[in-house]
């Protein structure tokens, strides 16, 4: 009996220095510097979504059967936006921007063909992203914009198929 009790007896002990080891004592924060006290640097521009890495690229885009209306009410507002849009490099990324329907499904789903040519690399082409380029402040924070963004993501099947394409033949 005597050993069980030399045993209890040291790890009843040791039990505050283990418990102690596990949680260390919360640490100060270091004081503040200048340098923590300089403005931040403005923000970097998020880098795009999807991009094209060649000259021109193409999207197919699986839309849910009965979402097709959803989908083309996007793309008409998309068009509308990129038509009235003031920012020349957003306008120059998207001027070869047509997009297609195709009369085959792909499997179950809608088929859309987006083909870019000329693509501008390293621009944006993801249909959302394009959207909230195209919106002012005001309509990006009106909950009509929210709502209609929700309606337009559900219409999607998958993500995009992206193909960046190379012309041949002296094209």
């Amino acid at each position: 009996m005597r050993p069980f009790v030399t045993v209890t007896a040291l790890a009843l002990a040791l039990l505050p220095a283990a418990a102690f080891a596990q949680n260390p004592p919360p640490q100060q924060p270091p004081p503040a510097t200048p340098a923590a006290q300089t403005p931040a640097a403005p923000a970097q521009p998020a880098a795009p979504k999807l991009t094209f890495s060649g000259s021109a690229g193409m999207l197919l885009v699986q839309i849910k059967p009965d979402q097709t209306a959803a989908f083309e009410e996007m793309v008409a507002k998309l068009k509308g936006g990129l038509a009235t849009a003031a920012d020349p490099t957003l306008k120059t990324s998207t001027a070869g921007f047509k997009i297609y329907k195709s009369a085959e499904p792909m499997g179950a789903n809608a088929l859309y063909v987006v083909l870019v040519d000329p693509a501008t690399p390293k621009s944006e082409y993801d249909f959302f992203m394009l959207l909230q380029k195209t919106m002012t402040p005001e309509q990006l924070r009106d909950p009509a914009t929210t709502e209609m963004f929700k309606k337009w993501s559900a219409a999607f099947a998958s993500g995009y198929n992206i193909l960046n394409l190379t012309p041949v033949g002296g094209q």
